[in-house]
């Protein structure tokens, strides 16, 4: 007899190919909703491979700012995001009236937008960043003076690696800010040999304990190319599951207590059947905000 997700994932994937659609998951989503999808990674490279494919129909299974940049990207394709209510709290601590504002305050800075954010705080910037790219997008620009929104530890993390003036955002990911030192250096302890990959949205004082600062996507990337065995994964507990799954002959460990995304969490495979079933929810971006939003990805993109 097949289990009930069996049974719905069975129907998904009849869907999908009905649907002529894609699935793709960000690292932080449920083991389930790995299984079901035609792509796993982080935000931006599932917008680009959504966009490289044939396939009319994207399944975003993550938040709304990711399927908002895959709608960027794709704007003649549909874009669907299972769960319309799972947002970002770091993306809502910046909105395209205050990064107006912030611009005037700076009228000789250049503006960096971090991907987590809204397409219209994109449409509002020079230039987007990823954090396994900040740096670099940082140094690319003309400007002495930098807006980095809107994560402030990211923002402030790029500053210790460059030499222009960052203006920090106030914002935060509750789920990385919330790691201490304290809990990293415990956690060390209890794993001795582990070498230490931290996520720069921590703040600076953990990003000081890592042996390695990485994206979601660099972790991957560093874990099967450097010789080490065994890691301590400073970031979304979900991910270890991806690096579990990606290289099973290493050990990784998440940080004790450490909580996960509730809104990434929220996704499941009934609301995929049903984005594909119904073809909604679908996400829109205004053309005119669109265009400008895309203007600061290409930049990104292009270096």
């Amino acid at each position: 007899m097949q289990s009930s997700y069996e049974a719905i994932a069975q129907a998904v994937r009849a869907l999908k190919a009905e649907r002529d659609a894609i699935i793709v998951a960000h690292n932080y989503q449920p083991p389930e909703i790995y299984d079901l999808a035609d792509f796993l990674g982080d935000s931006l490279e599932l917008s680009r491979k959504a966009a490289a494919v044939r396939e009319p129909v994207i399944v975003f299974c993550g938040v709304l700012f990711m399927a908002e940049s895959a709608k960027i990207l794709s704007p003649q394709k549909t874009v669907l995001l299972p769960e319309l209510e799972a947002g970002c709290s770091l993306a809502d601590y910046a909105d395209a009236e205050a990064v107006r504002a912030k611009k005037a305050e700076h009228p000789g800075a250049a503006v960096v937008s971090y991907v987590n954010s809204s397409a219209a705080v994109k449409a509002e910037s020079d230039i987007c960043c990823t954090s396994a790219n900040a740096v670099k997008v940082v140094n690319s620009v003309e400007q002495d003076e930098v807006i980095v929104l809107p994560d402030g530890n990211l923002a402030r993390y790029v500053q210790t690696q460059t030499t222009k003036t960052v203006i920090p955002w106030a914002g935060k990911c509750s789920v990385h800010d919330d790691v201490t030192p304290e809990l990293v250096a415990a956690t060390k302890a209890k794993y001795p040999n582990a070498k230490v990959m931290v996520h720069p949205e921590c703040r600076l004082d953990v990003i000081e304990l890592g042996d390695y600062v990485c994206s979601t996507g660099q972790m991957i990337t560093v874990s099967s190319q450097e010789p080490y065995d065994e890691w301590l994964v400073v970031t979304e507990p979900g991910m270890v599951e991806r690096l579990r799954r990606e290289l099973p002959a290493k050990t990784f460990h998440p940080v004790p207590t450490m909580k996960p995304c509730s809104t990434m969490k929220m996704t499941t495979p009934a609301k995929v059947h049903d984005a594909l079933e119904s073809l909604a929810p679908k996400v829109e971006v205004p053309e005119e905000v669109r265009v400008r939003a895309e203007r600061a990805l290409r930049r990104m993109i292009e270096l």
